[in-house]
């Protein structure tokens, strides 16, 4: 983990607010017909229609995110599904709440 990344990772509002819906996706996205969101992840199609931006500017912040260890993926097909990496989650939060 490198904090830098995951400080510039988290610098975005828009980022920010995907975290945060994906800590409780069945709140935040319509149900999925692969499953559980929680164990597969949402649909990076459910994730581009609720940020409302393009899809490259989409991808580009999801991979941000996956880069600094704050989400995993799991490609499904022709389907990327993404959910939170809650272990480097919780290190960065014990990190910042030792070192910092």
């Amino acid at each position: 983990m490198d904090i830098l990344d995951v400080c510039k990772a988290l610098s975005n509002e828009t980022r920010l607010q995907i975290l945060e819906w994906l800590k409780e996706p069945e709140k935040h996205f319509p149900p999925q017909e692969s499953g559980d969101m929680k164990e597969i992840g949402v649909c990076v199609s459910h994730i581009h229609d609720k940020v409302g931006l393009s899809q490259s500017t989409v991808s580009h912040f999801l991979l941000k995110l996956e880069r600094a260890g704050l989400l995993t993926s799991h490609r499904v097909g022709k389907w990327t599904y993404y959910k939170r990496n809650e272990e480097n989650i919780q290190k960065i939060a014990e990190y910042i709440k030792h070192k910092l």
